[in-house]
């Protein structure tokens, strides 16, 4: 509860830790969990001082326990090892100090380490950090890799040295971190966030060589896997050798099996390129000259039409056949006029040995009344009437005799 303080009436130092104090014993003893940082045993002493720490969130807390209670777990833990501890938070008033009394210490087993690993993974699983869909392509031939591994270590040089031999002109920009023990987790999500903050740095490589699930561990903190996965830039996970698998390797753009497994996926082999390039070039060549024969031998065929060879003879003989069909177009066309001709020479002659004119020729005569018409039987005229009488020489006037 709040305490009522003005600066006319401040509360000494001493009330202050004291009220500190009679909170902190409100709390009663709790179930912790970290990971040994420091262990001190000093010999004859009964009280062991211990630092027990977060690695995810890099806090500490000091711990202290009577000789009795750490005897008992002092054969199977060390400095670096997880442990569970029952203790009650204590306010050292005279220092302002808080600090853990354990009654009670617990190594972490690995059943319980992969058994909670388990349990994060499904979780990390549900929220969809390890889908498929999420992961990046790797670039063809990354010009800058980033590798964050431990200083010069059995991995650091596997993946220089094999990725210098596939494609000599690549670059590195290495961070060196802890890749076990307590400043692992920060310090590798650190170097993660600064290579993925570089724009010339193309893919990021994680890599430690192999070891137990206890040195392993870092690489499965949840505080990693969630920096990895809202990297833009593509990670590899080549955490170990082939059988290790922690929760990095899941939310990695790519897993490795080793550091060098990792070189060979991320960088290209010169040698490989270049056959692959020139087999590329044969087959380029081969496809053009095949396409060349094939048109040369359709373009010789084309050529050896007859059509093509003497282009001129068809239109010979077209023109000798349109000759002999005018020929006998002709020829037809002459019977025919001829025909015509003489049937009409034949028609002429009847016409004119049939027409008036030809009677009047051999002393006939047509008598027309006045009004033309003309005279055929001898009651169609009068005494008197006068009529025109018309000759083969020409015509007269005539008048009828009563």
């Amino acid at each position: 509860m709040a305490v009522n303080s003005t600066p006319e009436a401040p509360l000494p130092v001493g009330e202050v830790s004291r009220l500190i104090g009679g909170w902190i014993d409100r709390l009663g003893a709790v179930w912790v969990e970290g990971q040994i940082t420091q262990l001190s045993r000093r010999p004859g002493a009964g009280v062991v001082f211990l630092t027990l720490r977060d690695p995810s969130y890099d806090i500490s807390v000091s711990v202290t326990c009577f000789r009795q209670v750490f005897d008992e777990i002092a054969d199977v833990v060390s400095e670096g090892a997880r442990v569970v501890v029952l203790a009650k938070p204590e306010w050292y008033a005279p220092r302002g100090q808080l600090s853990l009394r354990a009654a009670e210490i617990r190594p972490v087993g690995v059943g319980e380490l992969l058994a909670r690993l388990e349990q994060l993974k499904k979780s990390l699983t549900a929220e969809g950090l390890f889908a498929p869909e999420r992961k990046k392509p790797l670039p063809f031939l990354p010009q800058l890799i980033g590798l964050v591994c431990g200083r010069a270590s059995a991995a650091e040089r596997d993946v220089l040295e094999n990725a210098r031999h596939r494609w000599p002109a690549v670059r590195f920009e290495v961070r060196n971190v802890p890749v076990q023990g307590v400043h692992a987790v920060p310090q590798v999500v650190q170097a993660v966030k600064e290579l993925d903050a570089l724009d010339d740095v193309d893919v990021i490589i994680v890599a430690r060589g192999g070891g137990s699930v206890e040195d392993l561990l870092p690489f499965s903190d949840e505080q990693l896997v969630r920096a990895v996965a809202s990297c833009r830039t593509p990670v590899v996970s080549a955490i170990g050798h082939e059988p290790d698998t922690p929760l990095l390797d899941y939310v990695a753009d790519l897993r490795a099996s080793t550091p060098t497994d990792a070189a060979k996926k991320v960088v290209p082999d010169v040698g490989e390129e270049y056959e692959r390039v020139r087999a590329l070039q044969d087959r380029a060549r081969r496809c053009v000259e095949s396409f060349l024969q094939r048109e040369e031998r359709g373009l010789a065929q084309a050529l050896a039409r007859p059509s093509i060879e003497d282009p001129h003879r068809m239109i010979d003989e077209r023109a000798d056949h349109v000759s002999a069909l005018a020929d006998r177009g002709r020829r037809t066309l002459g019977h025919l006029l001829d025909r015509a001709d003489s049937e009409l020479t034949h028609t002429h002659a009847r016409v004119v040995a049939l027409s008036p004119a030809a009677t009047l020729q051999r002393g006939y005569a047509v008598l027309q009344k006045a009004d033309g018409h003309v005279v055929r039987a001898p009651d169609e005229v009068t005494a008197e009437e006068t009529l025109r009488a018309r000759v083969a020489e020409g015509e007269f006037v005539v008048r009828v005799d009563a």
